[in-house]
């Protein structure tokens, strides 16, 4: 199925530049209403936003959209993005929307959709909404209105307290906390100081134009630096709508989503919870592939991006994947990828264990090069015309590395990305491909 507006995540672009200006947010809200009338779907879509500064515009121009078709919008304001599919099902909403753009800068803007149970809508009714976003806009015999939700803030932080056993307690630990000043800015630091952390919180004064910027889960090394001069036991940093989190500590030494989701299989393999296997995309890194079958646990590679691996989970009725990235889902807790609750579930392994962080991750990555190669426009030959050169560097890796080349589902970039034991390697390949890309792009 070819999609022209939707990515990996949603919809996503510059802010001013099509697809992502006010007149196709106002067609977009309509679209949605629209269908949501003729599916005689309850006529309530609920709208959270993360902390850049067009999310005041976007929601008004989506609110007013859904309106014009006879919706009712429900506005929360800065929320993170698995919040809005907790809403949706907890307020028995017809959709959940989020205007983001995760973890790019403020320029950036997006949107992201749950359906009523709080997963991710599926590949038709993101069709349905391309195929109807152009139709003549006719407004409704019943006007929808506009609703500011209570308490939600409050709803979610108790959701997330919730996600671990009552008898866990992070008193004791010290935690750098930061929130990328992005939309867990006013949520996280208070949901880890409610279990008896003593927090510190950073990244945490957005101003609308300092989202990721220099901060959150893509800039560890500000989190490193803070972790050491605060004499912190670990640093938790999310991304920009609070879908992604990684953790660093003293030692200056980071644990991304893979990492982590094996801190939190060593703790349910602990707690003799059943764990048929555990899915992760084709960038999942080969040493935990082998980390896991010394365990004996299946492992399975999906496509990149969270909905592949959620598809994967629910196909096989497992419980626990996601992404190198920080992308963690934990279905038996939360009906998306949250990292507020993945980072909750990494603290109960550590303190169920009684283990440091790095004594539970008790492998290394294989080490990798990654290329971002930008493109002029988004080309879906470049990678069909590199493919000769990619097959060599396959071959000439076989069994101790792996090549991926992809392009990204929400920018025009091609990312190169080579794995191998030794770390020269990695490097000649992926620069030999990315020199190759750059060439025909």
């Amino acid at each position: 199925m070819v999609k022209k507006l939707f990515g990996t995540d949603g919809i996503r672009g510059i802010v001013g530049e099509s697809p992502i200006t006010p007149d196709f947010c106002l067609n977009l809200g309509y679209t949605l209403g629209n269908i949501i009338v003729k599916k005689k779907l309850s006529p309530n879509v609920i709208i959270g936003k993360d902390t850049r500064v067009s999310g005041y515009l976007f929601e008004s121009c989506l609110s007013a959209g859904l309106i014009y078709a006879g919706v009712n919008s429900h506005i929360v304001g800065p929320i993170p993005t698995p919040a809005i599919a907790y809403l949706t099902n907890k307020y028995k909403m017809s959709c959940g929307v989020v205007i983001s753009a995760s973890h790019n800068p403020y320029t950036d803007n997006g949107f992201k959709f749950f359906c009523a149970d709080g997963h991710k809508i599926s590949d038709d009714f993101e069709k349905q909404i391309e195929d109807e976003i152009n139709n003549e806009m006719i407004i409704s015999p019943q006007l929808g209105k506009l609703f500011r939700v209570s308490d939600s803030y409050n709803q979610y932080i108790n959701f997330c307290i919730n996600s671990i056993s009552k008898d866990i307690s992070l008193k004791g630990l010290k935690l750098v906390i930061d929130c990328a000043n992005g939309a867990t800015y006013h949520l996280a630091p208070e949901i880890f100081r409610q279990l008896g952390a003593d927090v510190i919180p950073i990244g945490c004064k957005p101003d609308g134009f300092n989202i990721n910027l220099n901060c959150g889960s893509n800039h560890p090394q500000f989190l490193i630096k803070k972790v050491i001069e605060e004499n912190a036991d670990l640093g938790i940093a999310f991304d920009g709508d609070g879908d992604r989190v990684i953790f660093v500590d003293s030692k200056q030494k980071i644990y991304n989503g893979d990492k982590l989701i094996y801190a939190i299989l060593k703790d349910k393999l602990n707690e003799k919870t059943k764990i048929d296997g555990i899915v992760g995309t084709v960038m999942t890194n080969i040493a935990m592939e082998n980390a896991l079958k010394k365990l004996n646990v299946n492992f399975f590679r999906a496509p990149v991006g969270d909905r592949f691996v959620f598809e994967e989970l629910t196909n096989r009725n497992w419980t626990l994947g996601g992404e190198s990235s920080g992308h963690i889902l934990c279905l038996d807790k939360h009906s998306t990828g949250d990292g507020i609750i993945a980072s909750l579930q990494v603290l109960s392994a550590i303190v169920n264990l009684n283990k440091s962080l790095s004594d539970i991750v008790d492998w290394d990555d294989y080490p990798q090069t990654i290329i971002n190669v930008k493109l002029n426009k988004l080309n879906h030959n470049v990678i069909d015309n590199a493919k000769d050169l990619i097959n060599i560097a396959k071959q000439n890796l076989e069994g101790n590395g792996r090549v991926i080349v992809r392009l990204s589902g929400t920018e025009p970039v091609v990312r190169v990305t080579v794995e191998s034991i030794e770390p020269e390697i990695s490097r000649l390949w992926a620069n030999r491909i990315a020199d190759r890309i750059r060439g025909i792009s």
